[in-house]
């Protein structure tokens, strides 16, 4: 896991699992949250088209390894690709469609062109959003088992509070309340935590 992600994949499990726990199967659910970033893309909102970009390179990278074989060294250009072409025809997308479709489209049409530069004649059927939406939770589970354990190396005190802030969602009044500190005390507490499991995951990945 990357150091440099550390704090995102926290607030990143607090919104959309729910806390450490599953990952959400529902392709209707994916829908309603990539379509609503789109459309605020569209209106010129910078950081929902980030978050969808975001959002979309986990589904992009599931689906390329499907297909491909989770060693494939193509994978990650591929999902660069395809993000790329997201971006650049985000105008030809007709917002009274669903997005789901569409984006599917954008990445099957990447992994034919993909098969035919290669010379393969491996087929890309095609089927429905799902196939690009879901649930591939391997990934997602493998990184809560890291957060778990660089949690699990630090003091009690500041364990309790990066899971109740971070995770749980609590506010820093009321994290500062259950634990008996000031609020500044438990934002430096966080920072602190947050920077020493930041350093043992650079450590770990060298």
């Amino acid at each position: 896991m990357g150091a440099a992600s550390l704090n995102g994949l926290v607030f990143r499990f607090a919104r959309e699992d729910g806390g450490i726990g599953a990952v959400t199967s529902s392709v209707s659910g994916v829908e309603a949250r990539l379509k609503a970033l789109m459309l605020r893309g569209l209106d010129g909102d910078s950081a929902a088209q980030r978050d969808l970009l975001s959002a979309l390179s986990g589904y992009l990278r599931a689906y390329f390894a499907r297909r491909l074989g989770r060693d494939a060294s193509d994978i990650e250009d591929l999902v660069q690709e395809t993000l790329l072409a997201v971006h650049l025809k985000r105008a030809s997308y007709d917002r009274a469609q669903p997005f789901t479709p569409w984006a599917y489209g954008v990445a099957r049409y990447k992994l034919l062109d993909h098969y035919r530069r290669i010379g393969s004649r491996a087929e890309a059927p095609l089927e429905d959003a799902g196939a690009l939406f879901a649930a591939d939770d391997s990934a997602p589970r493998e990184a809560r088992r890291d957060l778990g354990r660089l949690l699990d190396g630090l003091p009690e005190r500041q364990r309790n509070l990066v899971r109740d802030v971070k995770i749980t969602g609590l506010s820093i009044e009321e994290a500062s309340q259950r634990s008996g500190m000031s609020a500044s005390a438990v934002k430096v507490s966080i920072h602190r935590a947050v920077q020493a499991m930041a350093r043992r995951a650079r450590d770990e990945d060298r």
